[in-house]
C-alpha cells in the first residue's frame, strides 16, 4: 500500500476517540482521511450512507469478506462491521493519512496484514467515568449500554497486551489527550504535507 502510514485508533465506546479525532481534523484540514467502514446495522438519524458508514447487507458483506475484500472484520451486538482494502486505498490515493477506528480484535487482525499502521489506543480513566460517558449520551438502551461496558471492561483488558499498541492514551484531560495523539502523529503529519509540496 502505497502512501503516508495509516493509523489505527481503538478503545472502548465513550471513550473520546471521536472527540479526539474532530479536533484533529479540524486542526489539519485534508491530512487525515477517515476509511469508511462497513456495517450491517441500520443507518442512526442523520447518517449519510457513504459518509458515516457503507450500510450493506449481511450478504454483501459476507461475500466481500469471503473474497478477501475486507483488512479487519468483528460482529458487534449482533451487526457486523469491517473496513475494506478499497476504503483505505481511496484515502491514500488522495496522499491522506488514513484513520482506521477499529476494536481490539481488528487491531489483531490487522497485525496480520502488511498495512503497517500507527497504533493507538484511547482508553477512560476508568470505567466509572466511561459509564457516566455513555448515560450522558443518552443514546443506548440498559441492555446495550450493559453490552457497551462489559465490552469496554475486555476491551481494556486485552489492551494490556505487550507490544499490541505503539501509544496507549488515558483520556482525562482532552487537551493533554490531543497533545499527546498530536505528538505521536507529528511525524507522517509533516511527510505528508512534504509530499503535497513536491
Amino acid at each position: 500500500m502505497q502512501g503516508p502510514r495509516p493509523v489505527v485508533l481503538s478503545g472502548p465506546s465513550g471513550a473520546g476517540k471521536s472527540t479526539l479525532l474532530k479536533k484533529l481534523l479540524k486542526d489539519y484540514e485534508n491530512i487525515f482521511g477517515f476509511s469508511v467502514s462497513h456495517t450491517t446495522r441500520q443507518p442512526r438519524p442523520g447518517e449519510v450512507n457513504g459518509k458515516d458508514y457503507h450500510f450493506v447487507t449481511r450478504e454483501e458483506m459476507q461475500k466481500e469478506i469471503d473474497a478477501g475484500e475486507f483488512i479487519e472484520h468483528a460482529e458487534f451486538s449482533g451487526n457486523m462491521y469491517g473496513t475494506s482494502k478499497g476504503a483505505v486505498q481511496a484515502v491514500q490515493a488522495q496522499n491522506q493519512i488514513c484513520v482506521l477506528d477499529i476494536d481490539i480484535q481488528g487491531v489483531k487482525n490487522i497485525k496480520k496484514t502488511d498495512l503497517n499502521p500507527i497504533y493507538i489506543s484511547v482508553q477512560p480513566p476508568s470505567i466509572e467515568i466511561l459509564e457516566k460517558r455513555l448515560r450522558d449520551r443518552k443514546t443506548e438502551t440498559e441492555e446495550s449500554l450493559l453490552k457497551r461496558l462489559s465490552a469496554a471492561r475486555v476491551d481494556l483488558e486485552l489492551s494490556k497486551e505487550p507490544g499490541l499498541f505503539d501509544l496507549v492514551i488515558i483520556n482525562d484531560d482532552l487537551e493533554k489527550a490531543y497533545s499527546e495523539l498530536k505528538e505521536v502523529l507529528l511525524e507522517e503529519i509533516k511527510k505528508t504535507e512534504e509530499s503535497r509540496k513536491s
